[in-house]
């Protein structure tokens, strides 16, 4: 007898919940939030950067084998942000979310590059410290609000100041300062979800950047051949952004 209760019990109990969730009938939170022409708010978060690179050769070992690739190493960094937003319609808004990222990476060299010249372990490694300031303007597409929640994409195009970009150093890798171009132009892709609360919306997303521009300076050519950026063609950094949006 006991069974067959926990059974109806569990039945009873999904079926509650399926309703609360998709039933028409559930109380909902801030019902005319997105009614509003424009509306405000601030996002944290994390992200990951790394990059990809084209090569004007491919490089080979005393073997005849081809050389490893440059390997980039992530390090999660932090996102702070503010949102504007403009409603087009119930289905379409044009946003604006301007942020600082701040960011780590580690570009690891094969061994092979410095088969020329006499180098040390630190020559093989560069730490890349990167703070963006980050404006992007996106084209957001929703679905029809479902009780308290709504998913989305988001897609736009994006570009960015690198406060570390060592542009303008004088210096470079032989005296080890990678540099990277100061401005910098991406194209944006992602998907996320608004849960509208009691008090506000709270939004998740996750978002794909993909750089446009090559963003590498290359080394002085009186210091000689370079190593580390004679043979890349382009450097284009990719990131992972996670944000948590309040509005």
């Amino acid at each position: 007898m006991k069974k067959p209760f926990v059974i109806l019990l569990l039945i009873l109990a999904s079926h509650t919940a399926s309703a609360q969730l998709f039933s028409k009938e559930k109380i909902l939170n801030n019902e005319n939030f997105d009614k509003d022409r424009f509306s405000w708010g601030y996002f944290l978060g994390f992200n990951h950067y790394g990059a990809k690179f084209d090569y004007k050769e491919k490089l080979t070992d005393a073997n005849g084998r081809d050389v490893t690739d440059i390997q980039v190493k992530t390090k999660p960094g932090f996102s702070v942000g503010l949102l504007g937003n403009l409603r087009i319609n119930d289905y379409v808004d044009l946003r604006f979310e301007p942020g600082l990222y701040i960011t780590n990476r580690e570009l690891m060299y094969p061994e092979e590059y410095f088969a020329d010249r006499a180098y040390t372990d630190a020559d093989l490694i560069r730490e890349v410290k990167s703070t963006y300031v980050h404006f992007p303007l996106l084209v957001k597409f929703s679905t029809k609000r479902l009780n308290n929640f709504k998913p989305f994409v988001v897609g736009g195009i994006s570009t960015s100041l690198n406060l570390n970009s060592n542009q303008n150093n004088p210096n470079d890798n032989n005296n080890g300062q990678f540099r990277m171009t100061k401005s910098s132009y991406y194209y944006e892709v992602g998907f996320g979800v608004d849960f509208y609360l009691y008090y506000f919306k709270f939004t998740p997303s996750i978002r794909g950047v993909f750089a446009i521009n090559d963003e590498l300076i290359r080394d002085n050519e009186a210091n000689g051949p370079s190593p580390w950026t004679d043979n890349i063609e382009s450097m284009k950094s990719r990131g992972v952004f996670i944000n948590f949006t309040f509005q």
